[in-house]
């Protein structure tokens, strides 16, 4: 690896999930000290990534944890917002409280991750936020319209947080992925005899051929984190192999 991230330190929301697991094995590889924050940890991670228990959704945790990390570091150079849920379900079957919550997750919790951490990404010579939206934040998948709706949330606030803290040397972007084979994307297959058939229909619809892998992800937020990436902000970066790029209708 090139250590372009040597003495950066890093916050990763849902830094346990397939995503966000891949962002901080990158980062830490990369020389960056690096915190996993999430719920609980799924796996054993990297010596060099240290997970913390964190909830989104709580205010007084988001509130505590950065006030306790500013007495450790004295600055957050990048902040990834990883966290996420997917719920599989139109307006109409999803309940009040359904929605709620991964509004809660996916949206407000990224809110109030960046909220608490700014005083502490301020303090960086060239900070870095990247946020976690979805290329079903631009066109829809059927079945996803919760999901959906916060995604198109999450596009809408990077491009005001970009705009609101450039002046101050902070960068925020979003990522923008399609299917990437991840526990979220096999929860989408579910369990039906015909799975391997499911997953080759998946890959077929993609230019590609084939759908992304969490690496695939973690190289450009590495790039993102890095400062190659200087003059990059305020931007929806769509990696999805080739997904968005075509007329469905095409593929009948």
């Amino acid at each position: 690896m090139s250590g372009k991230l040597a003495g950066k330190t890093a916050f990763v929301t849902g830094g346990c999930g397939g995503i966000g697991r891949a962002i901080c094995e990158r980062f830490a590889r990369e020389g960056a000290r690096v915190i996993a924050a999430d719920l609980a940890p799924q796996d054993e991670l990297p010596d060099q990534v240290e997970f913390l228990a964190y909830d989104v959704t709580d205010e007084s945790v988001c509130q505590q944890t950065f006030a306790a990390l500013a007495e450790r570091w004295d600055k957050l150079d990048i902040l990834v917002n990883a966290a996420g849920i997917e719920i599989e379900k139109t307006i109409e079957d999803t309940t009040l409280e359904e929605w709620n919550r991964i509004f809660a997750i996916n949206v407000t919790g990224m809110f109030l991750t960046s909220k608490y951490a700014l005083p502490l990404v301020r303090k960086a010579d060239a900070a870095s936020i990247i946020n976690f939206g979805s290329y079903d934040g631009y066109i829809a998948d059927p079945g996803l319209a919760a999901y959906c709706a916060t995604k198109g949330a999450v596009h809408a606030l990077t491009r005001a947080m970009a705009c609101d803290h450039g002046p101050e040397g902070i960068r925020v972007n979003a990522i923008c992925p399609g299917y990437v084979n991840t526990p979220m994307l096999q929860s989408f297959f579910g369990d039906s005899g015909d799975i391997e058939s499911l997953k080759q229909a998946v890959r077929d619809v993609h230019p590609m051929r084939s759908y992304g892998e969490p690496e695939d992800i973690a190289n450009l937020v590495n790039w993102l984190a890095s400062d190659e990436a200087r003059y990059a902000s305020g931007q929806l970066w769509v990696l999805d192999g080739g997904l968005s790029a075509q007329v469905q209708q095409m593929q009948l």
